[in-house]
């Protein structure tokens, strides 16, 4: 059976965070809904008076946070647009006019599965990696959740981490029960999973 050693996070300090980058809730919201509907990174940081480097940065600081996962959700949205045009392509072919002395004289369509294969492979490299536990806030949002996530980064905190120790403060709880459930979970799933591959556990 798996061995799962919870790390507990220190005890929360303030979640107020005074950024010093220029780059405050709302106008990471703005990036990103501008990101959405242009898929252009330079545009995206010019709508809010940012540069396209520092855009870069941030999302290099935020690895795996609130910000980072909407980036790629938003990127995921686009592929989803190219997705449907070469799934068309595939599934139709592409007409392929001939001629003859200057004139067409018929036409054929070809088919041409490989661009297909390559964006449905490069989608999948933006999925993030599966949270440890369904009790982290990163676990209520989809790959391609852009909407929600562009709202979580919008009213913070910055980070998961921060959420789930301001979730501790409101009910009171410590994140020692939490972690304890975490792993009641993960054991019976551990089991779950071996008595699937080894048959009924006796």
């Amino acid at each position: 059976m798996t061995q799962h050693t919870p790390i507990i996070p220190a005890a929360p300090q303030s979640t107020t965070v005074t950024r010093h980058d220029g780059w405050t809730p709302d106008r990471q919201a703005r990036f990103l809904r501008e990101l959405g509907a242009t898929h252009c990174v330079s545009r995206a940081a010019r709508s809010v008076g940012m540069s396209r480097q520092s855009a870069y940065a941030l999302r290099a600081r935020s690895k795996g946070e609130p910000f980072d996962r909407a980036w790629s959700a938003a990127l995921l949205c686009r592929f989803d647009a190219l997705a449907e045009a070469a799934m068309e392509r595939a599934l139709n072919g592409v007409e392929v006019p001939h001629f003859h002395r200057g004139e067409v004289v018929g036409t054929s369509r070809r088919f041409d599965e490989r661009l297909t294969v390559a964006l449905l492979a490069m989608r999948e490299s933006f999925r993030p990696a599966l949270t440890a536990y369904p009790s982290d806030p990163s676990a209520m949002y989809g790959a391609d959740a852009f909407g929600p996530l562009v709202e979580r980064v919008e009213r913070g905190p910055a980070t998961w981490l921060e959420e789930r120790l301001s979730h501790y403060e409101e009910d009171g709880d410590s994140p020692e029960d939490e972690f304890e459930a975490d792993e009641d979970e993960a054991r019976e799933i551990d089991e779950i999973d071996g008595a699937g591959a080894g048959g009924e556990k006796k």
